[in-house]
């Protein structure tokens, strides 16, 4: 297809432009949740236990799906037939935080208390490793490339017309000690509760749930991406707790990985040209 230079122009900063947007909707979205769940615990039932059940288990199905659903390899290629292939990660995140505000604000709270902390320093703990588990997420992003984590990086290069290089297979930090220590800390985060209700219970072990299932998928695609290399690194790193005898030593420096599906999907696909 023939394109003035004028409307190719056009159509990438407009793309790029799409994918600030996405962005921007994330970070506002990511606060949103990050707060959702610090205040989740102070909100009284405004409905049914049985009608308050099946609204949160949609709203975290609906997640699931379409969280895992998307990242998935196939759905990327049929995807990519429609969307840009540097904007489908931002497309990606997109829809991803428009699920994600649409759990947080349909969320319907449950009834009754599962524990309360009044112990003081027991108290300040759990509030520590709350934002410890949120600092250690953010620190991972920024490890394996934030911006191309999040689809910035990509919208960029489509804005310049640049070829998309994905980040390089390594172990920087808490990888070296756990294959996801990004999940590790929205783990952390979800249980560092010093209330638990039902509703953070019912929450927490949901998205626990959802985590090692998606892992399983996730690794599946990184056997698949990385064959032996990633073989290795599972063998040598354990998945979510640090275990001894399970560190990444300096000399397995040919064993590196980035985390999940979230670097392998933008992987394998052409620069799409006008």
């Amino acid at each position: 297809m023939n394109c003035n230079r004028q409307e190719i122009a056009v159509k990438r900063a407009l793309g790029f432009m799409y994918g600030v947007i996405c962005y921007i909707s994330f970070l506002f979205v990511f606060v949103r949740a990050i707060w959702f769940v610090w205040t989740m615990d102070t909100h009284s039932p405004q409905s049914s236990l049985s009608r308050a059940l099946l609204i949160n288990a949609i709203l975290l199905g609906s997640f699931a799906v379409q969280h895992s659903g998307m990242a998935r390899h196939g759905f990327k290629l049929a995807w990519t037939k429609l969307v840009p292939p540097l904007l489908e990660r931002s497309t990606y995140v997109l829809m991803a935080s428009l699920v994600l505000l649409t759990v947080v604000e349909f969320w319907q709270p449950l009834p009754g208390a599962i524990w309360t902390v009044r112990n003081a320093f027991a108290f300040t703990l759990l509030h520590a490793l709350f934002w410890s588990g949120w600092l250690l997420l953010l620190t991972c992003t920024v490890l394996i490339d934030h911006f191309d984590l999040f689809g910035l990086k990509q919208a960029w290069k489509y804005g310049r017309s640049q070829t998309y290089e994905p980040p390089k297979f390594r172990t920087p930090g808490p990888y070296r000690f756990v294959r996801h220590p990004l999940y590790l800390g929205f783990i952390v985060a979800f249980w560092s509760a010093p209330q638990m209700t039902s509703s953070h219970l019912f929450f927490a072990i949901m998205c626990t749930g959802y985590i090692l299932l998606a892992i399983q998928f996730e690794e599946r695609d990184l056997v698949s991406f990385h064959g032996d290399a990633y073989r290795a690194y599972r063998s040598a790193v354990s998945m979510l707790v640090p275990l001894p005898g399970t560190k990444l030593s300096p000399t397995d420096e040919s064993i590196q990985t980035n985390e999940s599906s979230t670097m392998v999907e933008s992987r394998g696909l052409p620069v799409d040209h006008c």
